[in-house]
């Protein structure tokens, strides 16, 4: 029986997936301002990962036109259908086997816990999608679940959120056991660590309700770096520290106690909508790169620092986050790394 693991995201990628914003209810109508914020948005998240691996954005077929004139001429587009374009969710999580071969767990995508402003017939067939342009393996789990609420640290363990795997919206009628079992199955983790909650912006209508990328993530030392709010007048002041606590008293798979560092949020605490959920945990890491989520705001200098510590030998890229957030996500979110493999044309070796 083939044993399968998700390496962890700094380990080598062969190319990073994104997804072109089509028009829908989140992004605005065909010609709309909002809509052209968002496709820039995206192509500039592009443009910073492709100097440092292949990008390959799926664009919906009657979009491909307009997505040629805002991508650098490195990405390769691949016309698919879409309803969205937070691919770290509606698309697979690669894995990789002892000789190196790679193949894409499928979980089951139902639009955030079929929540009622989401649409998801295109969607959930993304994963399958990239499975067969990639040319790897589909492994179809019958786990409702996304890529950002998960995090692993490559040496067996797994971050997740009670309100996200275990929401009644998701996996209605799955124990702990039965998901957790699922989930090491198909990562080829063994330790799972459990975080309550998410951030309070994140279970407003349009919310995930509570995506660990946002809130928590390993690094390559085996620290753990945490979104911590520290004006009291933000309800996440609370959450962090109700998030601190429960990693304090937690253990990584080989029993160490986690290592943490906290990574704290931008001052801004509100924008039009309510409280910021503003967040430099919702970083992408690329081959010799850090793609950081920048918001023109006093806390990005800090957080650059932080993100350079954690991770030698990788230059810190900041791309505005601001329009990303603003349409209910992040860089991590709209990113999804496939790792390379020994006979992969685009195999990299380890920075």
């Amino acid at each position: 029986m083939t044993s399968w693991r998700m390496p962890s995201e700094w380990e080598p990628h062969e190319c990073t997936w994104m997804a072109f914003p089509p028009a829908n209810e989140t992004f605005g109508a065909h010609g709309s301002a909002s809509l052209q914020r968002a496709r820039q948005a995206w192509a500039n998240v592009a443009a910073a990962v492709c100097g440092y691996e292949p990008v390959r954005m799926m664009v919906r077929p009657e979009d491909i036109a307009e997505a040629r004139t805002l991508l650098p001429e490195a990405v390769e587009l691949h016309a698919v259908p879409l309803d969205d374009a937070w691919v770290r969710d509606s698309g697979p999580t690669f894995v990789r086997d002892e000789s190196g071969a790679v193949a894409a767990v499928d979980w089951v995508f139902n639009g955030w816990g079929a929540q009622s402003w989401a649409a998801w017939e295109a969607d959930q067939r993304v994963g399958e999608q990239i499975a067969g342009l990639a040319g790897v393996p589909r492994i179809a789990s019958t786990l409702v679940n996304e890529g950002g609420g998960l995090h692993v640290d490559g040496r067996g363990t797994v971050l997740l959120t009670r309100t996200v795997q275990q929401d009644p919206g998701r996996n209605p009628g799955w124990s702990q056991q039965q998901i957790e079992a699922e989930i090491h199955q198909r990562l080829g983790t063994h330790h799972a660590v459990w975080l309550p909650r998410g951030l309070t912006r994140d279970y407003d209508e349009f919310g995930t309700r509570g995506h660990v990328d946002i809130v928590a993530c390993f690094t390559p030392a085996g620290s753990v770096l945490l979104h911590t709010q520290r004006d009291r007048s933000h309800p996440d002041h609370q959450v962090s520290r109700e998030l601190r606590e429960v990693l304090e008293s937690a253990t990584v798979a080989g029993g160490d106690p986690i290592s943490i560092t906290e990574l704290p949020a931008p001052k801004q605490l509100q924008d039009e909508s309510g409280w910021s959920d503003w967040s430099y945990i919702n970083h992408y890491v690329a081959n010799g790169a850090v793609i950081m989520g920048a918001f023109q705001d006093p806390s990005d200098e800090k957080a650059q620092q932080i993100l350079e510590e954690h991770y030698p030998g990788r230059t810190v890229e900041r791309v505005d986050a601001r329009d990303i957030f603003a349409f209910g996500g992040g860089v991590h979110c709209i990113t999804q790394q496939q790792p390379s493999s020994p006979t992969a044309p685009g195999a990299v070796p380890a920075p």
